[in-house]
């Protein structure tokens, strides 16, 4: 192997009983780069990922990987061996442990001893060099329940950097970061760069190849199709090599004609369950139009999900103000309450809130909608195969049987399957929080196509999202959400990302 490539990845296949997940893949990644990997939901990336720090042990594929000048034989499951040869990887749902220190989770398992005790001084003053080294701005004792998520995430990095990590890997690292923290991590990564450590950089968000990425390796349907220099491609050619065709928009053209008023929501004031005294939406007011798609911005923490999920009735049971749908005022204190009144909720973190993942598509489309196939101590099966079967086939569910358990499917497939039992209770209005996140740009155009066929049949829809280039280019109206307080709302030919900004910063736009 050349000395100028850290990783030489060989005619790897990857095969699962039915299943070719990885075929013939080669590329090579040079030492001291940052070097991104996409592809659309069941491109490989994951398996990739995982026989690279010693998930797939070798013997369970073909090919050959080499790393630092050495082929890679991990016996058994081998992270340990992986972590020790230098390969460590910072996946998407981080694993510290909330009650312990940041310097406790950083050596938990391999704590310094002396004497047979752990060598705390010891243990917090290496802690403190690593997180110095690379300019980690973390106290080594706070405890990880006291961080946030764009912290938490450094603790990671900073617990494989301790471990010597020569090749670090981040699996879909931005996907629940601010922007101010994903700006952190940026240049946490151009540190780390300038130090000779090697980044595999995965993620959906493919603008922030061309933020940070050298080179880019392009996967789909298992294979290699491409890897390039970053500074010799584009967006939209990275999304024709990962969608194998040209897409000449990120967002389908609508053609929505909004109408009367479904929704109207007046001077709506909701407090914290966890602190009555606290005023977490401050006297919002809007309304929606069957038809449009009313689109919800503003920062992390500006109270965009406690807006919508108090509509719905799951969030804040103490509140004032008034929500109308068809003009009548409705009393919602619960998600039955909302889906009585034909309106729903597709929440934004669907594994936690949306998914039961270990049952059936089926099963988790038609539960919450189980009265239109009961009976009288029976459920009518015909009805409600039938009824999935529309609904799933409307969505385009990919699987090979509503019978498959959800957790099998793709992020794309598993957020289908949330819209669909939505979809089944006929609402008139539809909130979508955060619709598109985790989920590869393929899926992200079919749900946006969706969206439009929706409101063409008269659904209102409120969606909320963190990304401005889906919020411009979906929305017909733009709500802007700063401390809990709307401080505007931008019809879709005057919103730009400036205005955005400026309102969700709390700066009123004259």
């Amino acid at each position: 192997m050349s000395k100028n490539y850290i990783l030489e990845i060989e005619n790897v296949t990857k095969r699962f009983p039915g299943v070719t997940a990885l075929k013939d893949v080669s590329f090579k990644v040079k030492s001291g780069q940052i070097h991104g990997i996409c592809g659309e939901n069941g491109a490989g990336k994951s398996t990739l990922m995982k026989i690279l720090s010693g998930v797939y042990p070798y013997g369970t594929y073909d090919g050959k990987i080499r790393f630092n000048d050495e082929e890679l034989k991990f016996s058994g499951s081998s992270i340990r061996h992986a972590i020790e040869k230098g390969i460590a990887i910072v996946y998407q749902e981080l694993a510290l442990i909330p009650q312990m220190t940041v310097g406790e989770n950083i050596f938990l398992g391999r704590e310094p001893h002396i004497g047979g005790n752990i060598n705390w001084d010891k243990l917090y003053s290496d802690t403190e060099k690593i997180l110095k080294k690379y300019d980690l701005d973390i106290s080594y004792i706070s405890k990880i329940s006291s961080l946030g998520v764009g912290k938490q995430q450094m603790v990671e990095i900073a617990k494989a950097l301790s471990e010597d990590a020569k090749l670090l890997i981040l699996d879909e690292p931005t996907s629940a970061l601010t922007e101010a923290e994903v700006d952190t991590l940026m240049n946490i990564l151009k540190l780390l760069k300038s130090k000779g450590v090697t980044c595999l950089y995965i993620s959906h968000k493919i603008e922030e190849f061309f933020r940070i990425t050298d080179t880019i390796t392009v996967l789909r349907d298992g294979e290699h199709v491409n890897t390039l220099t970053t500074k010799d491609t584009n967006i939209e050619k990275v999304i024709a090599m990962m969608v194998g065709r040209e897409m000449t928009e990120r967002f389908p053209e609508g053609n929505r004609k909004p109408s009367k008023v479904v929704l109207e929501v007046n001077n709506f004031s909701v407090y914290d369950p966890e602190n009555p005294d606290k005023e977490k939406i401050k006297n919002v007011s809007f309304d929606v139009r069957e038809g449009e798609i009313l689109g919800v911005a503003g920062l992390m923490g500006s109270g965009r999900t406690e807006l919508v999920t108090s509509i719905f009735g799951e969030y804040g049971k103490k509140a004032s103000g008034n929500v109308k749908i068809n003009g009548k005022v409705v009393k919602i204190s619960s998600a039955k309450e909302a889906m009585d009144n034909r309106l729903n909720l597709v929440p934004e973190d669907r594994k936690k809130l949306g998914l039961v993942v270990m049952q059936s598509i089926i099963k988790n489309i038609s539960l919450p909608n189980i009265k239109q196939f009961s009976g009288f101590l029976t459920i009518n099966k015909n009805k409600e195969l039938h009824e999935c079967e529309q609904i799933s086939q409307k969505v385009n569910i990919k699987c090979s049987s509503l019978h498959d358990i959800v957790n099998s499917l793709s992020g794309g497939n598993q957020q289908k399957v949330v819209i669909s039992k939505s979809l089944l209770s006929k609402p008139k209005v539809l909130i979508l929080d955060e619709p598109t996140r985790g989920i590869d740009v393929g899926a992200k155009y079919e749900i946006y196509k969706l969206m439009n066929q929706l409101a063409n049949e008269g659904v209102a829809i409120i969606m909320v999202s963190s990304e401005l280039p889906e919020i411009l280019g979906m929305s017909d109206r733009i709500l802007v959400m700063s401390e809990g307080r709307c401080t505007g709302i931008l019809d879709r030919k005057d919103a730009t990302q400036e205005k955005i900004m400026t309102l969700a910063t709390g700066i009123q736009i004259k």
